[in-house]
């Protein structure tokens, strides 16, 4: 998660605090609405734990794409 709040910071000019703050506001938003499994998946690949193909996979099965 660091790389993207440091991303957030680089590309706006916020500070690392805002952009943490962006970047929990934002993720929290899109974990509610996504399908629990979904949202776990998304936290495990956040926190260096997770398989982003897997995640990837469940979420275009979602969206229409491969199931």
């Amino acid at each position: 998660m660091q790389e993207l709040i440091d991303l957030v910071s680089k590309k706006t000019g916020l500070s690392k605090e805002q952009s943490k703050m962006a970047v929990d506001v934002v993720l929290g938003f899109i974990k509610k609405k996504l399908p629990a499994p979904v949202a776990a998946q998304v936290d495990a690949v956040l926190g260096g734990k997770g398989d982003l193909g897997a995640a990837a996979d469940m979420l275009g099965g979602l969206l229409g794409g491969k199931k």
